[in-house]
């Protein structure tokens, strides 16, 4: 199975505030590349955000924005193209809400939400947070929170899943994502 898992991290409550963004690319169910980035987005940030991610002002200070970022990712989003995120919904949003603030249109690409996935796969973990079923899978996970760490252990539940339970099980649960 092909795809790309993602993961943002956000200054403040708003979603449009991306500070960090991480891809980690799967060809044929096995991480072949990864991108990280920090993002300056150009908002205050929040006490919270800082304690769960850890993410500072001074750290996205000489950072690019957004709309920097965006032309060496954006051939990763298209319509043929799977993009999973654990929670899928709060990343896709963040990615459409962010795209919108720089005035850049929104793609549309096919979305697999690994906390969906883990509810239908493995329905007696005691909840189904990224921490949970990444130990449950013995998947290693040292920086919750770390936007790359936490790609890389949404792709590796998906490839496990896929391997477990099948790519056309997967599939059934996929979405398109809205455009923008």
């Amino acid at each position: 199975m092909d795809f790309i898992a993602m993961d943002f991290e956000t200054a403040n409550r708003k979603r449009a505030s991306a500070c960090s963004l991480a891809l980690v690319v799967v060809q044929q169910n096995k991480v072949v590349d990864s991108f990280y980035t920090l993002i300056n987005p150009q908002m205050q940030f929040d006490a919270q955000n800082i304690h769960i991610h850890g993410i500072t002002p001074e750290m996205v200070q000489d950072q690019p924005t957004f709309d920097r970022v965006w032309p060496h990712i954006q051939m990763f989003y298209t319509p043929g193209r799977i993009v999973t995120a654990h929670n899928a919904p709060f990343d896709v949003s963040v990615m459409r809400l962010t795209l919108d603030r720089y005035g850049i249109a929104a793609p549309r690409y096919q979305v697999i939400d690994t906390v969906k996935t883990s509810r239908q796969f493995l329905p007696k973990l005691p909840n189904h947070r990224l921490d949970t079923v990444s130990a449950a899978l013995h998947i290693p996970l040292e920086h919750h929170h770390n936007a790359l760490a936490d790609s890389y252990a949404c792709a590796r539940i998906l490839i496990a899943e896929n391997e477990h339970f099948g790519e056309a099980r997967i599939k059934s649960m996929m979405k398109l994502s809205k455009a923008g």
